[in-house]
């Protein structure tokens, strides 16, 4: 397992799921969202790497890096 799996929280039959990038089965499972995006962020952080969160249709809303972005950004 890659120690820098993007952690993503999902909706996940009638809840919110916390998975890693790629992976089959959620890491976490919550009845309500917030508690699905603080275990996310965790684990983002704890890794150093992003955290998306998706909306109730699936696609994502916001991103969240916890690795070393360069500063000043590029571009």
């Amino acid at each position: 397992m890659s120690s820098k799996r993007n952690q993503h929280v999902v909706p996940h039959d009638g809840g919110w799921a916390v998975k890693g990038a790629g992976a089959e089965r959620a890491t976490a499972v919550y009845s309500t969202k917030l508690p699905a995006v603080n275990r996310a962020r965790v684990i983002a952080n704890n890794q150093g790497s992003e955290l998306l969160i998706h909306g109730k249709n699936g696609q994502i809303q916001t991103k969240d890096s916890h690795g070393k972005d360069p500063f000043p950004p590029k571009g």
